[in-house]
């Protein structure tokens, strides 16, 4: 099963280019055992990020204003509750991976989400802030950890060439 790492963000954006970094150290320490992409774009665009991944791991910054910054959030796509009235981005990512299910396009079946609280998406040109920053580590150890399961779950899979179940993998 493709596994693709989609770091999602603006690098213009302060504390929103977390993902796009984030996304260019697994690419270089997975080298060609995943897809990894990397992507500021929003709305229907986001189809071309998504098709084609059996499994899909999304960095991103996440402002709830509900957790300091710097606190690192881990989701899975059926446990997040969508804004009544769509994504402020009008199409994001949920509403893509839908219209590709919709579709019948090859869409990833499990996607999971490793999202920081931000402290600044505002500063054009600035770094990333101390707080958002420090969980650098964090995340890609995180994000490192679920890439290493599902390639076990994979080399599984191929070398018994039986099938196992989803509660395995955890």
């Amino acid at each position: 099963m493709r596994t693709r790492v989609l770091g999602l963000g603006n690098d213009l954006l302060a504390d929103d280019a977390l993902g796009l970094e984030a996304a260019a150290v697994l690419g270089r320490r997975f080298g060609g055992q995943v897809d990894v992409a990397r992507s500021s774009t929003s709305g229907f665009d986001l189809l071309d990020e998504v098709v084609g991944a059996g499994r899909l791991l999304v960095l991103d910054t996440l402002a709830t204003g509900a957790a300091p910054p710097g606190t690192l959030f881990e989701v899975r796509e059926g446990e997040v509750a969508v804004a009544p009235g769509g994504s402020p981005h009008y199409v994001g990512l949920f509403e893509a991976l839908a219209l590709g299910r919709a579709l019948g396009l090859d869409v990833p079946a499990e996607v999971v989400i490793l999202a920081v609280e931000p402290e600044d998406v505002l500063t054009v040109g600035g770094p990333m802030s101390g707080s958002v920053a420090g969980t650098l580590d964090a995340l890609i150890e995180r994000a490192s950890a679920i890439v290493t399961s599902w390639l076990a779950a994979d080399a599984e899979v191929t070398s018994t060439g039986a099938c196992i179940s989803h509660a395995q993998l955890h």
